[in-house]
């Protein structure tokens, strides 16, 4: 705990662009669409966290979360997945394509995206894979992470069942292997927690704020919430219990 709450403070004081380099990457999804990302990479030697914004965002939704990642010794890669818009600034290019070349914007088509990064990431590092998911993200990260070898564990942040079709995702990761973080306001914590009931209490970890009713997806570690504290507090604890089994 000591060491934790060490890297927490250094969280909160170091400038966010003190330890990462970013660059604009793209990488083609199996329908031909060209996915953007952007890219916070240290070294080859370090694992990799796939980030995925929630519906009407982009990539920017991460743009002050991936450089602590980076500090926590991660390199990150954040996706502008097909179906969205804009945050902080930062225009959904993969979205712009996507409208341009006819392709489907479905939120369930993001997945191919999603694909698309996780084989972009094993090309370059060889390593496993934490997937963070935002929202209907969170729900297509914990889908795509059961029985691939790729994934070494998922953050969900606000997982639902917004794909149209009741109990979909629920019985999509009933049995899901890896070690998954869940992460809740206090309003979606029963239903995330019936959600995420076929999951083995080995794997899973499900966080609510308490001293605040928390933010929908992963906005909830922005400095601007108040509750971005305890949330990065119990992102810390999640990460400290991985230990060395995601990192190759």
């Amino acid at each position: 705990m000591r060491i934790i709450a060490v890297i927490w403070f250094l969280l909160l004081v170091i400038p966010n662009n003190s330890v990462h380099t970013q660059s604009r990457t793209t990488f083609a999804a199996d329908d031909g669409l060209v996915v953007v990302a952007d890219e916070y990479f240290i070294n080859d030697s370090l694992p990799w966290i796939l980030m995925l914004h929630q519906a009407g965002s982009s990539r920017g939704e991460f743009r002050e979360i991936a450089p602590k990642l980076t500090m926590l010794g991660y390199n990150a890669l954040a996706v502008d997945l097909r179906h969205g818009k804009e945050i902080n600034f930062v225009p959904n290019e993969t979205y712009t394509a996507a409208r341009k070349g006819n392709y489907s914007t479905a939120i369930s088509d993001a997945r191919k995206d999603i694909k698309a990064a996780m084989e972009w990431i094993s090309q370059r590092s060889g390593s496993q894979i934490i997937l963070m998911g935002s929202s209907f993200s969170a729900s297509l990260a914990m889908i795509l992470a059961k029985n691939n070898p790729l994934a070494a564990a998922v953050i969900a942040f606000s997982p639902g069942e917004f794909f149209g079709h009741p109990d979909l995702v629920q019985n999509a990761v009933r049995n899901l292997d890896v070690p998954v973080f869940l992460a809740s306001t206090q309003r979606e914590y029963p239903y995330i927690t019936e959600l995420s009931s076929g999951i083995s209490s080995r794997y899973k970890y499900i966080f609510t704020p308490s001293e605040h009713q928390g933010v929908h997806g992963a906005r909830a570690l922005w400095e601007k919430e108040e509750c971005s504290q305890e949330y990065w507090l119990g992102l810390l604890m999640f990460f400290n219990s991985l230990n060395n089994n995601t990192r190759q």
